[in-house]
């Protein structure tokens, strides 16, 4: 199995094998690509401690800058040692921009608008207590050197996908001069965290649904020096045919000794199985907890080239009835804590109609374990088939 030589700026490092698979080494470990990202928004995959975290077998996870910002301060948790310390999960992280929250804030109760973009950044009002702030492509660099993590990510403007072309090509022109900035701002911090650490910056591509504008935003970012790409935009993740579409208009302009990361994706199992097979080499989504949360436990395996369930979407309802009483697992053959434990369908629904607090991580266990081992499978027989 023959391997392309290794990339990346100081202690960041991918190698990528000629089967798909690869490797990214940071100051924090080891990433085996493809890779599922749990997501820790605000230092926490909710429900779920540093243990329950290792215990799924993940190996990266993912924090929210704009969350962080805001609460606890990203000063108070570099005063903690950074992020992978304070949250007790001395492995790799990524820290998004805070991008996508604030663009996405819209529109308050009253009708005002909650975030406001000119040139040199976003004026935003905080979602909890309204208070007015500001992010411009430095704030965020210097927000995510002080919370440390290993992969951090350029400030961008995500457009959604229903715009007017005019729109999205002022958007994407800022995009770019924003990534301009970001590479400065990373530079002048030492391309290294308030901790001493090394940090890998990734570039995103944007251009909403328009097959001129995401090609150009490919080759814009690509020529870039970041160390990572990443695919973004209201689409990504969350329309995956739409999704396939974009990846097959930029596929042959990604630079092939960096890892492509495709951002909030990861919500479904056939989700997984899809994207690996468009050769994408990183993933997240809030789904596996968010949807533990609301009864919904993944079941189902890959058969051939599908991902085959029983249940629609790979989703077991807890809450139905015809769980009262029974004594089986969530999924049989399931190596996850809840399921090794012998935890029962049948308890599982009592906690979860009761509300007991203890259903939303043994529940959250199972869909965290379920993604990160349908990505390992992925993995293999990327490895078996070639």
């Amino acid at each position: 199995m023959g391997s392309s030589p290794t990339f990346g700026s100081m202690s960041f490092k991918f190698t990528k094998n000629s089967d798909g698979t690869g490797v990214i080494s940071t100051d924090h470990g080891e990433v085996n690509t493809p890779v599922f990202m749990p997501v820790g928004t605000a230092a926490t995959v909710k429900s779920l401690d540093g243990q329950d975290i290792r215990g799924t077998k993940a190996e990266i996870v993912l924090g929210n800058t704009y969350h962080l910002f805001l609460r606890p301060g990203e000063k108070v948790v570099s005063e903690m040692g950074g992020i992978q310390r304070f949250m007790n999960w001395n492995s790799p992280m990524l820290t998004d921009s805070g991008g996508f929250q604030v663009f996405s804030l819209g529109l308050g109760a009253k009708g005002d608008a909650l975030s406001k973009i000119d040139e040199e950044g976003v004026t935003f009002k905080s979602h909890l207590d309204g208070k007015l702030h500001r992010f411009t492509p430095e704030k965020s660099m210097d927000i995510q050197k002080d919370l440390g993590a290993d992969i951090i990510m350029a400030f961008d403007e995500c457009t959604p996908d229903k715009i007017e072309r005019k729109y999205v090509r002022q958007a994407l022109d800022r995009t770019h001069r924003w990534a301009e900035r970001c590479i400065r701002r990373w530079q002048e911090n030492d391309k290294k965290s308030a901790q001493g650490t090394s940090q890998a910056l990734f570039g995103i591509i944007q251009g909403s649904t328009d097959k001129e504008m995401r090609e150009e935003a490919a080759s814009f970012i690509a020529g870039m020096p970041f160390d990572g790409i990443a695919i973004g935009g209201e689409t990504i993740g969350y329309n995956m045919e739409a999704t396939q579409e974009v990846i097959g208009w930029i596929k042959h302009l990604l630079p092939k000794e960096k890892p492509i990361y495709t951002m909030g994706l990861g919500r479904d199992p056939q989700n997984i199985v899809d994207i690996i097979k468009c050769g994408i080499d990183m993933f997240d989504c809030v789904a596996p907890t968010r949807l533990a949360r609301n009864g919904a436990l993944y079941y189902g395996e890959i058969r051939g080239e599908k991902f085959e369930s029983e249940f629609s979407k790979g989703r077991l309802n807890i809450s139905n009835s015809q769980f009262v009483n029974d004594k089986s697992t969530i999924m049989e053959g399931c190596d996850c804590y809840t399921c090794l434990s012998g935890y029962t369908r049948g308890y599982l629904r009592h906690l979860y109609m009761a509300k007991e607090l203890s259903y939303y991580r043994l529940a959250s266990i199972h869909n965290v374990r379920f993604m990160v081992r349908l990505t390992e499978q992925m993995r293999e027989r990327m490895k078996m088939i070639k």
